[in-house]
């Protein structure tokens, strides 16, 4: 029985594996053109961290990430401050609406610098809220700030809308 199993185990896999003819070749680099790389890792300088820092109410920033998604932590008199953006090239306004009613967040149709944007913010934390926005070129672009619970905290819809007004501002 147990000869059986195997046997029929490798022919299985033999039935479902493919052969690609040719040889292998790693794409080149030649370094003359690298400014598509180089542009990957500025999107997160959208706006300065200093700005960041004085829009969301505190005095010390540190950047914990770069790529698709950015974020940022602020310490100031209010405590923590946990701060996202994002850009994704071929997200939408649409996308993002159908998350965000998935996820029962409270939803917003906005401008910003004249564009179409969505404010979303959890029904469960009046801590926390998102900005998106359509992006200069081609997808969205995204701001999400959360006050960790502290009383007095600003309002984070207000200190998203600003990032986004200055991140819109900087792209034009």
């Amino acid at each position: 029985m147990r000869k059986a199993l195997v046997l029929a185990s490798v022919l299985l896999v033999a039935g479902c594996s493919t052969t690609v003819a040719g040889t292998p070749v790693a794409e080149s680099f030649d370094g003359t053109d690298d400014s598509e790389l180089r542009d990957l890792l500025t999107e997160c300088d959208a706006v300065a961290d200093d700005q960041i820092a004085a829009t969301v109410g505190g005095d010390a920033i540190e950047r914990g990430f770069f790529g698709a998604i950015c974020r940022w932590d602020v310490a100031g008199p209010n405590g923590i401050v946990k701060v996202s953006f994002n850009w994704f090239e071929n997200g939408s306004l649409g996308v993002e609406r159908e998350t965000n009613e998935k996820m029962m967040y409270t939803i917003s149709d906005i401008t910003v610098q004249g564009r179409k944007a969505i404010r979303s913010q959890p029904r469960d934390d009046p801590a926390s809220c998102g900005v998106t926005a359509g992006s200069p070129e081609s997808g969205i672009v995204g701001w999400w700030v959360q006050y960790l619970p502290s009383p007095g905290h600003p309002d984070p819809c207000e200190a998203a809308t600003t990032l986004m007004d200055l991140t819109i501002n900087l792209s034009r």
